[in-house]
């Protein structure tokens, strides 16, 4: 008989890390265990993984629907695609449990070669807000490791002290040697908006994150037929269940890009039908982490290395955290690899 349990773990930031909807410096997350009881040798773990600000799941008693979650276990295994459609952390956990018993829990949930050791993930190298010496000293630290692409997180400072780092990185490195993206978070009004990146498309941006906040459709189906630089949806595909709401989404707002986080998505599935769509709609598409420790993020890393996208990933967030959950999840200059000689040490899981 199937039971489940969970445990509650504080991720501690190793340097504060500022965005636009404030300093992040600690981070709540939860991991589920799910076992049977006539194979006690046997555990699916989960990360649930909501974030304060997005997640629709914490405007609720989070921990009483969680609770109640893992005693109805038994009739979840089914269906807690539909159960659990209004809670996409807590979705994305039993999914990714689920999963991981399926695959006799090893923590190898989509094995190929990423899960072997035989082949990497390009990724992105996270440049969070702070003073101009800061982001530059970051962002030189991340092309000395080998990162041909970068993201800078904007909107929380003076927007022309953020204009002068995108031109001293412009002016070390072209184009050609250095993409970089932009996440605005929503800080920009729709009155400003389209200044501002006209302003930023000076520097070659590859695309720009949720210029205006979510929820202003007609607003931002308009920046995206005149912006002078791609945009990429993000928070506003948060809360966006049914597949015919999906796909009316993107014909409205037409996207040049979307960018999954399935712990704010809803899983594995709900993320495959806003990639099926995107494609559907010509809107290119990438995955990016949700701040989740390693359980999720390797549990992400795993499933993005068999959609076989050519771009840049958003999954270098495991390094972050100073009591993150030791992985065999390692960094290789610009690419993130998995070394199944390395065990999991799940203490911080167990206590």
């Amino acid at each position: 008989m199937l039971k489940a349990t969970f445990t509650k773990h504080k991720l501690s930031l190793i340097q504060p890390a500022a965005t636009s909807r404030g300093i992040l410096k600690t981070r709540d997350t939860w991991f589920l265990l799910i076992f049977d009881s006539d194979n006690p040798g046997l555990t699916g773990i989960g990360e649930i993984a909501p974030l304060p600000g997005l997640s629709p799941e914490l405007e609720d008693n989070f921990e009483f629907f969680l609770k109640n979650s893992c005693k109805e276990v038994h009739d979840m295994e089914e269906e807690f695609n539909w159960r659990l459609q209004e809670y996409p952390s807590l979705r994305f956990g039993f999914e990714m449990a689920f999963l991981d018993m399926e695959n006799k829990g090893n923590r190898q949930l989509f094995p190929s070669k990423f899960s072997t050791g035989e082949a990497g993930i390009e990724i992105n190298g996270l440049i969070w807000m702070g003073s101009y010496d800061y982001m530059l000293k970051q962002v030189e630290d991340k092309v000395k490791h080998g990162f041909k692409c970068i993201k800078l997180k904007i909107g929380a400072i003076d927007f022309e002290d953020e204009l002068d780092v995108l031109r001293k990185i412009r002016k070390n490195h072209s184009s050609a040697e250095l993409e970089i993206r932009v996440d605005a978070n929503g800080a920009f009004t729709k009155f400003e908006a389209l200044e501002k990146l006209k302003r930023l498309s000076e520097f070659k941006i590859h695309s720009i994150e949720q210029p205006i906040k979510a929820g202003q459709l007609q607003e931002i189906a308009k920046l995206c037929d005149i912006s002078p630089i791609p945009i990429a949806l993000d928070e506003e595909l948060i809360g966006i269940n049914d597949i015919r709401d999906k796909e009316q989404l993107l014909k409205t707002i037409n996207p040049h890009f979307i960018v999954l986080k399935p712990s704010l998505t809803g899983g594995f599935a709900a993320s495959e039908e806003w990639i099926e769509l995107a494609d559907d709609n010509d809107s290119g598409w990438w995955i990016t982490s949700a701040l989740e420790s390693n359980v999720g993020l390797n549990a992400l890393s795993q499933w993005t290395y068999t959609l076989k996208s050519k771009m840049p990933q958003g999954l270098g967030t495991g390094h972050l955290f100073s009591n993150n959950v030791p992985s065999p999840l390692i960094l290789k200059k610009n690419m993130l690899h998995y070394n199944p000689d390395i065990e999991w040490d799940l203490s911080r899981i167990y206590g």
